[in-house]
Formats: C-alpha cells, sequence, structure tokens
C-alpha cells in the first residue's frame, strides 16, 4: 500500500472543472500563487492498442555540461522495488532549438544527457503500460492508469521545481481525473508546485464515469471505470459518511478537494496527496458482506490520508526515489489504519459492534495461526517488507507475517491500554490528533519511533513497555485477556481441530493445472517431500486439476493416505501423504454477559 495535502480533484470535462471551481474559489488563488513551471511534461496515447505512453519532458533553467534524468525505482505507498525505466524505450535528447544532444546511460534509472551550455534539454521516449495495478500502468482500448512515478523522469537536484503536465487523451475519449490542479485555459493541463507532489497524483484517462458529492464541507469525487449496474447514491453516500466520520475523528481535512479513483477491475489500492486509486471488481458489490468489505477498503485506504501520508515516520519523507526507504513503523502506518478502518465504519453507523467485533478477531486470528508468527516480530516485519512481504516465495511464506495483521492487533491493545490507563480522558484517537498537530502541521516532519511511544504513554498517563518493548519487537505471545477484560471482552484463544483435513500446501492455477506455490513447514505435504513448483498431476491414481483439486482433498478424513502423483523439473514422481488435522484458534471476542459498570462504559465509549 503506502492524500497528506491540497491538491485538487480534476475532470477533463469543462463543467465539473467549473462546478470545483465553484465549490472552492480557493484553487484560482492558490494557482495564482504558483510559480511558473521551469519543467513541463506532456504525455500522449495516440495507440492505446499498443499499450505505450509518449512523454516528451521539457526541463529549463539548467546549468552545467551534463544533466541526469532520473526515473523512481519505487511509488511512494507500495514498498517494493519496481524498477520502473525497464519499461523506458527510444529515448531521445535535444536543445530548446531542436538539435540532438549525446547522452548515457550511467545507471539502470539514469540517462546522462549532455547538455554543453544549453540552459533547456528537451527528452522524449514511450512506456511499456499493461499491468493495471494501482503501483503500476495501464494503457489499452479501455481506457489508461498513469502512476507517475513509473511513466515521468525528473532532473537529479531538481525535484523542488514546479512542473507542469499536459494530458493528450486517445482519440475519443474525453476525460482526465487525477489530484493535480488544472491550469486555467489550458484543458487537461496541471500544475503540481513540485516532483513529489505530481509522483503522489495518479491520473486516470478514459470515458470513465464521474460522481461528485460534497462532505465536512469540501468537494469530493468518485472516477470510475466501473461501477456496474450498483446504486450511485448509495455508493457516494456511504463514502461521504466515511469521509466525515474521518473528519470529525481528527477535527478537519487537509486537502481542498479529494479525488476516488476506481481504476477497473483487480486487487489492490494504493493511498496519495489527495487521492487514492482502488481496483474494483463490480460483483464483489452485489453482497452485504461484499459490499462491507469494499467500504472497510476505502476507509483504509481514505485514512491513509493522515496515518502515512500526513501522520508518518520520518524515514517516509522527503523519498529517495533511488532506492528503499527502510522504516519499522509499518505495522503503525500501515497495521493501525486497518484497525481504524473498523472504527471509521463504526462511526459511520456502517459496521455494527459485533461485526467490529467479529473483524477485529478475524484479524488477529490470521496474525496467531501464522507460521511466521513463531520467527519474526511487528518492527522486523516492516522493516523487511522490502525483501519478503511482496511477492513472497515459499521461504517467507513460513517465516514472515503481515505488519497489517500484526498492526491492527496491536492498534487493538494500544487503545483499549490507554482507554483503561486514563480512566477514559485519552484514547488512539487522541494519539492521532497529537502526531497530527505536532509533527505535521507544527514541526512539518515524520516522527520517530520514540516520539511515537512518547505521545502514547503520555495519553495514557502510564508506560507501555509490554506493547512496545515485547508485543512490537519480539515474538512473545500477547494477554490479551489482559487488554480486553477492562472493556467486559473475551476472547476464544483454544486451539480448535478443522473440519476438513490438513494437506499443508497451498497451489496456483497456471492454464487450469495445480501448482505448488507455498508449502507450510512440518505440514503433510513438507513431510512427503512435495515442493514449490511441484505440479500435482493426480491424487490416487485420478487426474485433477486446479478446480478439482481441493474437493478431491476434502473428500478424504484426517489420518487417511493419499498417493499424490507430481511433475518436477521434468521428471514425474509420486508420494503418500498423510492427511493431518489442523488446530487453530478462532479468536473470536465477544462482550461479557454481565459486565460491571466500568466495562460498560469503556465498551460504549469504544464502539457503537
Amino acid at each position: 500500500m503506502p492524500v497528506r495535502t491540497r491538491q485538487a480533484a480534476v475532470f477533463s470535462a469543462v463543467v465539473l472543472v467549473a462546478a470545483l471551481l465553484c465549490l472552492s474559489p480557493s484553487v484560482s488563488q492558490a494557482q495564482a500563487r504558483t510559480p511558473a513551471p521551469s519543467m513541463s511534461v506532456t504525455v500522449s496515447m495516440e495507440r492505446p492498442t499498443a499499450h505505450y505512453y509518449h512523454v516528451v519532458f521539457r526541463a529549463s533553467g539548467l546549468k552545467g555540461g551534463s544533466q541526469d534524468f532520473k526515473m523512481p525505482v519505487w511509488t511512494p505507498g507500495y514498498y517494493r522495488i519496481m524498477d520502473y525505466a525497464k519499461s523506458v524505450k527510444d529515448f531521445r535528447a535535444e536543445d530548446g532549438a531542436g538539435r540532438p544532444l549525446l547522452f548515457d546511460k550511467t545507471a539502470k534509472n539514469t540517462w546522462r544527457v549532455r547538455n554543453g551550455k544549453a540552459s533547456t534539454a528537451v527528452v522524449s521516449y514511450d512506456v511499456y503500460a499493461f499491468n493495471r495495478f494501482c503501483a503500476d500502468s495501464y494503457l489499452g482500448d479501455d481506457g489508461g492508469f498513469i502512476t507517475p512515478a513509473g511513466v515521468f523522469m525528473h532532473v537529479a537536484g531538481r525535484l523542488q521545481d514546479p512542473v507542469s503536465v499536459t494530458v493528450v487523451p486517445a482519440p475519443g475519449w474525453k476525460a482526465v481525473s487525477t489530484g493535480l490542479d488544472p491550469v486555467a485555459g489550458n484543458p487537461h493541463t496541471f500544475a503540481a508546485p513540485d516532483f513529489d507532489t505530481l509522483y503522489d497524483c495518479p491520473i486516470l484517462v478514459g470515458n470513465q464515469e464521474i460522481l461528485t458529492f460534497e462532505a465536512a464541507g469540501k468537494p469530493h469525487a468518485v472516477a470510475a471505470y466501473d461501477l456496474g449496474s450498483f446504486d450511485r447514491a448509495k455508493f457516494t453516500g456511504d463514502i461521504q459518511r466515511i469521509v466525515e466520520a474521518a473528519a470529525a475523528l481528527m477535527g478537519e481535512l487537509p486537502y481542498r478537494h479529494y479525488t476516488f479513483l476506481v481504476i477497473g477491475p483487480g486487487g489492490g489500492g494504493l493511498e496519495h496527496l489527495n487521492s487514492t486509486a482502488v481496483a474494483l471488481n463490480p460483483a464483489s458489490l452485489a453482497t452485504p458482506r461484499g459490499y462491507q468489505g469494499w467500504l472497510s477498503f476505502i476507509a483504509h485506504e481514505y485514512f491513509h490520508l493522515f496515518n502515512v501520508k500526513s501522520i508518518r515516520p520520518i524515514t517516509l519523507g522527503p523519498f529517495d526515489y533511488d532506492r528503499e526507504n527502510y522504516t519499522d513503523l509499518l505495522w503503525f502506518s500501515e497495521g493501525v489504519t486497518v484497525y481504524y478502518e473498523y472504527m471509521l465504519l463504526n462511526r459511520a453507523g456502517l459496521m455494527t459492534r459485533d461485526e467490529v467485533l467479529e473483524r477485529l478477531g478475524s484479524t488477529v486470528a490470521v496474525y496467531e495461526n501464522a507460521p511466521g508468527r513463531r520467527h519474526q516480530p511487528a518492527e522486523l516485519s516492516s522493516f523487511d517488507t522490502w525483501t519478503g512481504y511482496f511477492g513472497r516465495n515459499e521461504h517467507a511464506a513460513g517465516t514472515a507475517i503481515s505488519y497489517y495483521d500484526i498492526g491492527c492487533g496491536l492498534g487493538l491493545l494500544l487503545d483499549l491500554r490507554i482507554r483503561e490507563a486514563s480512566a477514559g480522558r485519552a484514547s488512539l484517537d487522541d494519539v492521532m490528533r497529537t502526531l497530527y498537530r505536532t509533527y505535521y502541521k507544527e514541526k512539518k516532519r515524520g516522527f520517530t519511533g520514540r516520539e511515537l511511544r512518547e505521545v502514547c504513554e503520555k495519553a495514557a498517563g502510564a508506560p507501555l513497555d509490554e506493547i512496545f518493548d515485547v508485543y512490537a519487537r519480539t515474538t512473545r505471545p500477547w494477554d490479551y485477556t489482559k487488554y480486553l477484560n477492562p472493556a467486559g471482552l473475551a476472547i476464544d484463544l483454544e486451539p480448535r481441530p478443522a473440519a476438513e483435513p490438513w494437506f499443508g500446501a497451498a497451489a496456483q492455477d497456471q492454464n487450469g493445472d495445480p501448482v505448488i506455490a507455498t508449502v507450510e513447514p512440518d505440514s503433510p505435504a513438507s513431510l512427503a517431500g512435495l515442493c514449490a513448483q511441484d505440479e500435482i498431476l493426480a491424487v490416487d491414481g485420478t487426474r485433477v486439476t486446479m478446480r478439482s483439486l481441493t474437493g478431491t482433498i476434502n473428500g478424504h478424513k484426517p489420518g487417511e493416505k493419499i498417493r499424490v502423483l507430481y511433475a518436477r523439473r521434468g521428471a514425474t514422481g509420486e508420494t503418500d501423504v498423510v492427511l493431518g488435522q489442523k488446530r487453530e484458534a478462532a479468536c473470536r471476542i465477544t462482550p461479557f454477559k454481565d459486565p460491571s459498570a466500568a466495562q460498560r462504559a469503556l465498551l460504549d465509549a469504544w464502539l457503537k
């Protein structure tokens, strides 16, 4: 995953831009104060089915005989090296008069242009874009999505320069949606005060549907590739309630306009300065459970407006776009945001108390039952995300944990402990507001781990050694009862046998064939010698497919033996797997039937 400022939601249609300007006159006032950009970018897409964006980047005011043009290797919010430069082709350079300039490739993401005495250099290149994902770019006949860090270059040492971006939509496309501010009188042209802002404002291009609404006194929009047949009024109305719940919690919204970019089918979402990009499969909205899951997803990405974009670890900005930006606090930035997605939905009247407890219990269960629970604590999970979380291999699947899950659990313990220790005078909400006010607004920087702890302990009025020194830094078991009891809550940590037999290997579909992706340590599959990348051909002499594998295994009982035929490195083999019975804790959280007055008061103050 990885919202802080002031940029406006923007649409290409003149009537929509006018509507936004009417809602917020400060847009034009802000533009009047913006210095003229010395950098300008034009991006076009003449043949979308070729999947290439064409970029022309004009850089003025250059000094020195050579300039390094660089493309980021990652995008803020998605803690993984993407190496966007691998998608660049046909790089060219010339001076302001159109004369060719020589250049050298000096690093995987750096082109050194020899501009000599020329104060202006114009570079052009194409970027391949055919991955519909919130941290990558896509271009096809159905529309385009631009992740700026993966399409636009900058001049080394000039990240703070203002920049304008002109989007030339493909023929027949009419809408451009982004968090960048529009430049008056120039269709599809937008301004950013610096490249950090540009890199955090994705762009959706095409004929997307645009819905607008007002929340907490500010205009918002949903720019959607496809919402299916879902009720639009309900869709925007529920998002409005989430926004207003967040504004009530934090006391203000640090932007003028906000845009939700629904980029099409797929998975994942990514928070940005004053927008968020999310994938959506419209069919997932068809059931109450699915729709509530979607609202949780939106609440999570939206609350990153505060937690990550405003309230951030000190190492997450200003960004180094050439390498990893490590922090051991993603359990707080991401995991506590999971906790707050449930809090926001509860306060918005979109999730009942029992539903919140069920979601919290399920999240805790994922962490408690994970094999990596015994190997990796929260801080290490945060730090190692660059190498071990996204695209995890078999090793990581058995030894790593999700900082989302463990961080949500730590958020739960922190909130309840602060409420109990302060006798209800403070909560984790006060921590968030203090971090926002002190470090984002006053100090204008991120916070350190020590500062985070100090703010939490000041709110509690008591030490929080166990949470910060033990639970966040080691793999020692947690005393949930100690923290839940003051709120009149119990948690079921008793491991119980699962109904299905335990095979212990997860397969992925490769053209309909089941190929093992991960094998749990000490599982029946592992003990039988099965490995990742083994293709399962047959079970007990019967050919299996990805569709039939699970049903075939579940047709047996724990303790029974199955004969597995598999293919490995061009050869076939057979092995006997004795199916086991996995025992897992449900971690179901339930209120006491007869709580004390103090327990009832704490629970009522915490959850609606």
